[in-house]
C-alpha cells in the first residue's frame, strides 16, 4: 500500500514561500483552465472548506513529501495506519455529504412541485421520497459517472450562477418578510455554548481538502504559487456568500432559522419556490463533486487507484445507491451536518494538514506556517470532542417538512407584503408578538 514519490525540483535560488515548485506528476487528461478549478473549488466549498490557509498547507505538505494524493501524504507521513484512519475519513464526509444532498434535494424539490395547480400533495410522486430516487436516477448518477473532473467546471459554474441568484432572493426577503417574523427570545446574544455546534457545521460547509488533489492536479502546470491564488480567491468568493446567507437567514428568522434555511420560508411564497428551484438544481451539480472523492478513495484502497469502465461503473452504482438508501431512512438535516462536521470535517480540515506539515517541515518552529499548525491541531481536537458530544446530549430542533407557525393565515393578521421586482404580493400571517 505503500506510495513511491520523488522530491519535488525547486528552482534554484528560491524557496517554498517565495517561488513556484513545479510537480514532477503529470496529469495526463487531466487539464482544465484555472477558471474552472476557481468554479470547482467554490462549488464544493459552498455545497458541501474552511481555511484557506489549510488547503494551501495540504498542498505544500503533498511538495514536501513528492506525494500528489491526500491519502499518499499521509501514508508517507505516517505510514499505514494513518493512510487507513485518513481513508476512512475522506470516505466517509464525501458520503455524508452525499447523504446530506439527497435529503435537501428531496425536502426542497417536493415543495416546488406540490406548488403546482391540481397536484395533491399527499401524491406519492411529489413526495421527497420518490424525489430522491429519481434525480439520482435522471441526474446525480449520469453526471457522478464522468472520469475527468475537469469535465465538470462548466457545471460548478452553473451551480454557482444559481448561487447568486438565490443569494438574491434570500437578501430580498429580509426586507419584505422579515419585519413580520417575531423576534426569538435572547435573538442577539452571542457566544451560546451551542457555538461549537456551529463550529462543526461550519466545518462542513467549508470543507473541500478531501477532493483539494483532485482540483489541483486538473491544473496546467500545478504549482503550490498557483494553487494558492486559486484558493485564496475561491475562500475569498466562498466565505463572502456564506456570510451574507447566514447574516440574511438570521436577520429574517432569529432562533427560528431551521439547518436548511428554505425550510424556514412558507410554501406559498411564489419567489422563494424559484429560489428552492435553484437551490436544489444547485445541490444536484454539487452532488457529483464528492461522489468523484468517494470513487477516488474506494480506488486507492481496494483497487490500486485504478479502476477499469466496468469497476468504475459497480463502484459509483454502489456508492449511489448506498447513499440514497440511507437519505431515504433520514428526514433531519441539521443532525448529519454536525456529526459530519465534528467526526469527519474537523480532523480532515485542523488536524490531519497540520499535523503531517509539522512532521514534514525543517522550517524552525518560529516560522508562521508552524505557529498556525500549532495552533490549529487542539483547536480541530477540541472542536471535534466537544462538539460530538454536544451534537448527541443537544441536538438541533428539526421541523422536517412542517410549515412554520407564521405561515398559518388562521391564526395570525394577513398583511400583503409586496417584492418589486418580482411583481408578485404574498399573503404572509403575523403573530401576537406578546406570545413571546
Amino acid at each position: 500500500m505503500g506510495y513511491q514519490g520523488q522530491q519535488p525540483v525547486i528552482p534554484p535560488q528560491s524557496d517554498l514561500d517565495d517561488k513556484e515548485l513545479i510537480s514532477e506528476h503529470k496529469h495526463k487528461g487531466k487539464t482544465c483552465r484555472q477558471a474552472a478549478a476557481v468554479f470547482n473549488v467554490v462549488n464544493s466549498i459552498i455545497g458541501s472548506g474552511i481555511i484557506d490557509f489549510s488547503l494551501v498547507l495540504l498542498i505544500k505538505g503533498g511538495a514536501l513529501s513528492g506525494t500528489d494524493t491526500y491519502q499518499s501524504l499521509v501514508n508517507k507521513t505516517f505510514g499505514f495506519p494513518g493512510y487507513l484512519l485518513l481513508s476512512l475519513l475522506q470516505f466517509l464526509y464525501p458520503f455524508i455529504a452525499m447523504i446530506s444532498y439527497n435529503i435537501i434535494t428531496g425536502d426542497t424539490l417536493s415543495k416546488i412541485f406540490q406548488r403546482i395547480p391540481g397536484v395533491d400533495p399527499e401524491n406519492l410522486l411529489v413526495g421527497r421520497h420518490f424525489i430522491i430516487v429519481f434525480s439520482t436516477v435522471v441526474f446525480t448518477l449520469p453526471l457522478s459517472l464522468y472520469r475527468d473532473i475537469a469535465r465538470l467546471g462548466k457545471i460548478s459554474l452553473i451551480s454557482t450562477v444559481l448561487t447568486t441568484l438565490i443569494l438574491g432572493i434570500v437578501t430580498a426577503r429580509v426586507i419584505s418578510l422579515g419585519p413580520y417574523i417575531p423576534k426569538s427570545e435572547d435573538a442577539w446574544v452571542f457566544a451560546k455554548p451551542s457555538a461549537i455546534q456551529a463550529l462543526g457545521v461550519m466545518s462542513f460547509a467549508f470543507i473541500c481538502h478531501h477532493n483539494c488533489f483532485l482540483v489541483y492536479g486538473s491544473l496546467e502546470e500545478a504549482t503550490v504559487a498557483k494553487w494558492s491564488r486559486i484558493i485564496h480567491l475561491s475562500t475569498l468568493v466562498s466565505v463572502f456568500i456564506c456570510i451574507l446567507f447566514a447574516t440574511c437567514g438570521y436577520l429574517t428568522f432569529t432562533g427560528f432559522t431551521q439547518g436548511d434555511l428554505f425550510e424556514n420560508y412558507c410554501r406559498s411564497d411564489d419567489l422563494v419556490t424559484f429560489g428552492r428551484f435553484c437551490y436544489g438544481a444547485t445541490v444536484v451539480l454539487t452532488y457529483p463533486i464528492e461522489c468523484f472523492v468517494t470513487r477516488e478513495v474506494v480506488a486507492n484502497v481496494f483497487f490500486g487507484g485504478n479502476l477499469s469502465p466496468v469497476f468504475h461503473i459497480i463502484v459509483t452504482v454502489v456508492i449511489i445507491t448506498t447513499a440514497t438508501l440511507v437519505s431515504l431512512l433520514i428526514d433531519c438535516l441539521g443532525i448529519v451536518l454536525e456529526l459530519n462536521g465534528v467526526l469527519c470535517a474537523a480532523p480532515l480540515i485542523f488536524i490531519i494538514p497540520s499535523a503531517c506539515y509539522l512532521k514534514l517541515s525543517e522550517e524552525p518552529r518560529t516560522h508562521s506556517d508552524k505557529i498556525m499548525s500549532c495552533v490549529m491541531l487542539p483547536i480541530g481536537a477540541v472542536v471535534m470532542v466537544v462538539g460530538f458530544v454536544m451534537a448527541v446530549t443537544n441536538p438541533q430542533d428539526c421541523t422536517h417538512g412542517q410549515e412554520m407557525f407564521y405561515c398559518f393565515p388562521d391564526n395570525f393578521s394577513l398583511t400583503n407584503i409586496s417584492v418589486s421586482h418580482g411583481q408578485l404580493t404574498t399573503q404572509l400571517s403575523i403573530v401576537n408578538t406578546s406570545l413571546f
